[in-house]
């Protein structure tokens, strides 16, 4: 792999929005030319198609990674736990099996971003903030007993560290709250207090297919910059007509159009016409 491709297999949360950017900047492959770099990595061992094929599905690992974003851990670091399985899932490709590299990496994906949420996920976060870690340490330093405080013991406390009564009752929650089991092991079947549903049954949603909704969503990003280049071919006036009719939230009718421009609205229709005319020739049938 080029230093390159590492590089942009290292994300920083930092730069996450530059590195989102660059990855998105990478063009998606067609068919035709995902299996020719296929073949020239599976069978001539090319590192260059290596690398091709890594830069541009690296949107896809963010797009899955995103489906993560709920569980307190850094996008960043979920992204580049999913770089390493599309690293994996490139390197084990095979061209011959008849399938897409998205729909065959979205597995080796998934599974590093499993395998770190495994290692790092906590189902109760106890103190995220600064205010909730002073408060955290300060409530432990308080609490004279075992067991839940009473009313008076809460206002007390809160009075004391300058909070709300209803912040020290969440917070004794937190520290209350024991780390949950990701997936169940051999003794929850014998756990009396075992959650009935782990936490790795539900983490994704088993209901979708996330190749195909990866593929919708850049077709629409894919029509839209066909729209923007169809657009810029039209003239100034053209330009401002169809923005205003079609693509505004607030759309122009013909008279105030017709107004701006000091033409009647009929001839707003025509021009409106003739630029949908030859939007159409440029785009084709969206």
């Amino acid at each position: 792999m080029t230093n390159k491709t590492f590089a942009m297999a290292v994300v920083s949360q930092d730069s996450l929005d530059s590195y989102i950017s660059s990855a998105n900047s990478y063009p998606m492959l067609t068919a035709e030319k995902e299996r020719e770099l296929a073949e020239r990595l599976h069978y001539k061992g090319e590192i260059e198609a290596a690398k091709e094929l890594i830069l541009s599905h690296l949107r896809f690992v963010v797009h899955v990674a995103r489906g993560y974003s709920g569980y307190g851990l850094p996008l960043a670091d979920l992204v580049q736990e999913g770089n390493i399985g599309l690293m994996k899932a490139v390197k084990r490709f095979n061209p011959e099996v008849g399938v897409r590299l998205v729909s065959f990496a979205v597995h080796w994906i998934k599974a590093e971003i499993h395998e770190y949420v495994l290692r790092n996920w906590r189902i109760v976060k106890v103190a995220t903030t600064k205010a909730q870690r002073k408060l955290f340490f300060n409530l432990r330093k308080n609490k004279k007993r075992l067991g839940w405080f009473n009313q008076g013991e809460v206002e007390t406390v809160a009075s004391e560290l300058g909070v709300s009564p209803s912040e020290v009752r969440e917070m004794e929650s937190r520290l209350a709250a024991q780390d949950a089991t990701f997936e169940f092991t051999a003794d929850d079947d014998d756990n009396a207090s075992a959650p009935t549903v782990a936490p790795a049954l539900y983490l994704e949603d088993k209901h979708s297919d996330v190749a195909e909704s990866y593929e919708a969503d850049n077709w629409e990003n894919h029509t839209n910059a066909r729209l923007a280049n169809a657009l810029a071919t039209l003239d100034e006036r053209s330009q401002h007509i169809v923005r205003s009719r079609w693509l505004d939230d607030q759309k122009s009718t013909l008279q105030e159009l017709a107004e701006t421009y000091g033409v009647s609205a009929e001839r707003i229709r025509q021009l409106e016409k003739n630029a949908m005319k030859k939007l159409k020739g440029a785009v084709g049938d969206l």
